[in-house]
This record gives structure tokens, C-alpha cells and sequence, in this order.
């Protein structure tokens, strides 16, 4: 039986955490996650995903403030285990924690590209063909632990990033029990530093986008939807919208086709379907009952 120590947070960490307490030979020992927050616009008070899963099994659960904290530090070297397992914890481990036993993380990239806090819309953004999920034995820095096994998968150009994200959770759930019970066949295998890139916590400001290039803006919309959406200057969010053309050159935001449900815009270079949209302080509607409400018909600018 493997005694195991978990950290995670959101859904993410919560989906390995269930597969972990599925199997028979692995015993979750003690749960780390983030202290309960606010959510929504009434602040409820709401507990992680994680902490809802543990509980559900009877597992200890911790939500220190600071991991680093010293009396947090030793509360947790007084359980025994083999292995910490780590999946969107969001918090760094202390040298101390990470001598306690072998500290594995589930990261949603094939590293060492897309290191940080958004490797799945990072992805999409890119435009990438392939992802996967990499567990690796942790060290201090940030997402640079050797490599224990990478599994990929295909990205499809339509796939958006709520999808992509229930693919790579799966393949995390799976790799975590083989890595588990299979860690002393891996051999870790050092990251070439050189080849690293990194990416950044998402911002509700980085939804914002224009009609310079078709091709950048769909891909915004597939790493951006639903949270934090993708929106014009105007403050109108696009809530609905497919790519038609990566090249043409043409007026940015002139209508060029009117259908029964979408409509084609221009962009500087090539051009996007768009089919509901949003105005500020307004509910999602029809791109056609909104144009046709502003009184919007073919070569005018929807900006």
C-alpha cells in the first residue's frame, strides 16, 4: 500500500484526488489545499473542489495560509508517506517539505514549454497541434523538476479550451497512478533549460481583442471562453465566433455576409464568423438581432 500525501486546488487536482482514492493499492494519507474564498458576486464562502472530495472520504484535510510556515512545516513532516503528490496547488514547497518523500507534479504541458500558471490556454493561443501532461519530481523552481513521463495527446484546431481541459485531466489521472506505481522504472530526465518558455496567470484584461487578425482573435476565443471571455474596446464581448479565412486582407470590422444566424466580419487579415455577442450591461443575443437593432447591413463597421 502507497501512503500518499495530495496537494491541489481546483477541479484539476479534485479529478486526480478521486482517481487516488479509487484505487486499492494507494491510500491518500492527508490532503493539502488552498483556504476557503469568496466566490461570485455575493462572496459566499466557498471551499475548494479538493477539500469537498476529501471530506466526502473522511481524509485530513489542511489549508494553511503558507506552506512555508514553520509550524505548517512541521505539522505535515509528522505524516508518514511515500509519495506528496502536487496538481495545481498553488502554493511553492519548502526544501523541507520536498526532502519529507518524493514529490511528484501533474503539469498540463510537455515541458519545458508552457511552465507557470496557464499551460492549457497557452496552448490554444499557439495554436499548438499537440499537449500533454508531464509528472516530474519537484525542486525549488518553478515547473524545472527532472521529467518522470510526458503523455500527449492531439489538439484539434476547433478545440476549445473547457474541452481541452477534461482531456488533459484525464491523461493527468492516469499518468499520476502509473507514475505511482511505477516510479522506480522511470528514470527522471533533466530539462533543457534552454528550450523553456513560461506563461502567465490569465487577466481579465487579457480578453480584450480587435479585428486586426482573424487568426489571433479565434484563438483567443478557444483559450478564453468562458473566463474571461473575449471583448472589443466597446466593452461588446464575442460569445460565439468560428474562423473563416487566416489570409485575406481587408477592413477591419466590416460585415461582408449576412446569414439566417451569424454573420462574416473582416478582419485587417482574414475573417471570422460571429454568431451571438453580448453589448455591456446587456444579455447575450443574436448577432442578427443585434445588427439589425443598430440598423447594421452589408460593408458597415461593427466596431
Amino acid at each position: 500500500m502507497l501512503n500518499v500525501i495530495f496537494m491541489g486546488t481546483p477541479e484539476y487536482a479534485q479529478m486526480i484526488l478521486e482517481r487516488l482514492i479509487k484505487e486499492e493499492s494507494i491510500n491518500v494519507v492527508a490532503v493539502y489545499t488552498q483556504p476557503d474564498k469568496p466566490v461570485g458576486r455575493k462572496k459566499i464562502i466557498t471551499a475548494p473542489e479538493v477539500k469537498v472530495m476529501a471530506a466526502l472520504h473522511n481524509i485530513n484535510v489542511y489549508q494553511p495560509n503558507r506552506l512555508r510556515d514553520e509550524d505548517t512545516v512541521s505539522e505535515l513532516l509528522k505524516i508518514e508517506c511515500d509519495y506528496i503528490v502536487v496538481a495545481a496547488y498553488g502554493q511553492i514547497l519548502p526544501r523541507a517539505i520536498l526532502d519529507h518523500a518524493p514529490c511528484i507534479n501533474l503539469h498540463a504541458s510537455i515541458l519545458p514549454q508552457y511552465r507557470g500558471a496557464s499551460p492549457i490556454q497557452q496552448t490554444l493561443l499557439n495554436d499548438d497541434k499537440e499537449t500533454g501532461v508531464t509528472a516530474m519530481l519537484m525542486e525549488e523552481g518553478l515547473d524545472t523538476g527532472d521529467i518522470l513521463k510526458i503523455d500527449t495527446i492531439a489538439v484539434p484546431n476547433d478545440m476549445m479550451v473547457e474541452t481541452l481541459f477534461e482531456r488533459l485531466t484525464e491523461v493527468a489521472t492516469n499518468l499520476t497512478v502509473d507514475v505511482l506505481k511505477n516510479f522506480e522504472i522511470y528514470k527522471p530526465l533533466k530539462q533543457n533549460d534552454a528550450e523553456s518558455t513560461h506563461c502567465k496567470k490569465i487577466r481579465k484584461q487579457d480578453g480584450l481583442v480587435s479585428f486586426n487578425d482573424a487568426h489571433i482573435l479565434y484563438n483567443k476565443y478557444r483559450a478564453f471562453t468562458p473566463w474571461p471571455g473575449v471583448y472589443l474596446e466597446s466593452g461588446m464581448k464575442l460569445k460565439k465566433l468560428d474562423l473563416v479565412d487566416k489570409c485575406a486582407v481587408g477592413q477591419a470590422g466590416q460585415i461582408l455576409e449576412i446569414a439566417n444566424d451569424f454573420i462574416v466580419v473582416s478582419c485587417e487579415k482574414g475573417s471570422v464568423k460571429i454568431y451571438t455577442v453580448q453589448p455591456q450591461s446587456k444579455k447575450e443575443m443574436s448577432i442578427i438581432s443585434y445588427i439589425n437593432g443598430k440598423r447594421l447591413g452589408l460593408e458597415d463597421t461593427l466596431l
